[in-house]
């Protein structure tokens, strides 16, 4: 067999990788060996996957926790996958599923049962992610629906706005030095002024 390798991925650089790291002591590998990256999994352009993509060779090893360390997207786990095990011709092994490990059995079942767990598995991860983005899409209109408004409340309107608007509709002053007196931009004053006089009109209805 060649060398052993590890990959380890945390999503922030907030987290920590000490557990992954924890669970790969039994298999003493290399400080060298083990690639690290502190970055989303929502594709595979990270520095140290990259790096280690390069210098794995055949019959070499790659460990990882889970599988979701090396991936969140469904068809780009599967590409890489099948890049690293078929093309560069290195075993995997994931240790939170037995199943997932390519030295178990090198015969034509051992590897479509890795391939088949892997895509099953994948599947689910992914179909889960497309349910929570669905459910916070949904979340987010009924809230709306409700009248709940997101991002930062407005400024409040300078005191002497209501003056300011009233002369400018008035046509004793222009736009431009009516968001100057009340310093700010003037598309700005255009859209609070029409907000602020179409919040008027309602009112007087």
């Amino acid at each position: 067999m060649g060398k052993i390798y590890a990959y380890v991925r945390v999503s922030t650089c907030d987290q920590n990788e000490y557990r992954q790291l924890d669970a790969l002591k039994e298999f003493d590998i290399e400080p060298e060996n083990i690639f690290i990256d502190k970055q989303s999994g929502k594709d595979f352009n990270r520095p140290q996957y990259q790096r280690l993509i390069q210098v794995i060779r055949p019959n070499d090893l790659l460990i990882i926790k889970s599988i979701d360390r090396l991936g969140r997207n469904y068809n780009e786990i599967i590409n890489q996958w099948r890049h690293i095990t078929h093309e560069k011709e290195v075993d995997i092994k994931v240790l939170d599923m037995p199943l997932l490990d390519t030295t178990m059995a090198k015969d034509l079942l051992g590897t479509f049962i890795s391939d088949l767990v892997l895509q099953l598995l994948s599947f689910v991860a992914e179909n889960e992610r497309e349910n929570i983005r669905q459910r916070q899409a949904e979340g987010i209109a009924a809230a709306k629906a409700r009248g709940v408004r997101f991002g930062r409340p407005e400024e409040p309107l300078p005191e002497n706005f209501e003056e300011i608007c009233h002369r400018w509709k008035e046509s004793s002053m222009t736009a431009t030095r009516a968001a100057a007196i009340l310093s700010m931009p003037r598309t700005t004053f255009y859209r609070k002024a029409k907000k602020h006089l179409e919040t008027k009109k309602d009112a007087r209805k």
